[in-house]
């Protein structure tokens, strides 16, 4: 069960376990944003710290009309109790949690029955979010 908070400015936080490199987890709070179409950005200075695994640059265009270009590492992150292998986008910013990664969780992970997934996904936003 993925369980989080609001903050006063009404945002939705969840924590985040991430492995680095060398497979030691960091638990990371990070923000829900439902204008962020990717599976989860992380700032500079964390990515080095995890040594995540680069893998390539990309183009973006911002909600101000502006474009700007990233670069994706890989990472392994915790998601409700199941390893998952996602991209992450550079950004120099407070951590974000994407629709992607939130649409992996709708689908459901790791041979979960969708229905049963689902079932439970519901009874956790009553309680958490």
């Amino acid at each position: 069960m993925i369980t989080g908070t609001v903050n006063a400015d009404f945002e939705p936080i969840i924590s985040i376990s991430i492995y680095d490199s060398n497979g030691k987890i960091y638990p990371q709070e990070a923000f829900i944003d439902t204008g962020f179409n990717g599976w989860l950005s992380l700032p500079p200075d964390l990515i080095n710290q995890l040594n995540l695994k680069w893998k390539r640059r990309e183009r973006a265009s911002l909600g101000d009309g502006s474009e700007c270009v990233f670069n994706v590492y890989e990472a392994v992150i915790l998601w409700d109790g199941v390893p998952l292998t996602i991209p992450i986008d550079e950004a120099d910013s407070e951590p974000l949690v994407g629709m992607s990664l939130m649409k992996a969780m709708q689908r459901g992970l790791g041979g979960y029955p969708h229905e049963r997934l689902h079932q439970d996904r519901l009874s956790t936003h009553d309680s958490s979010l």
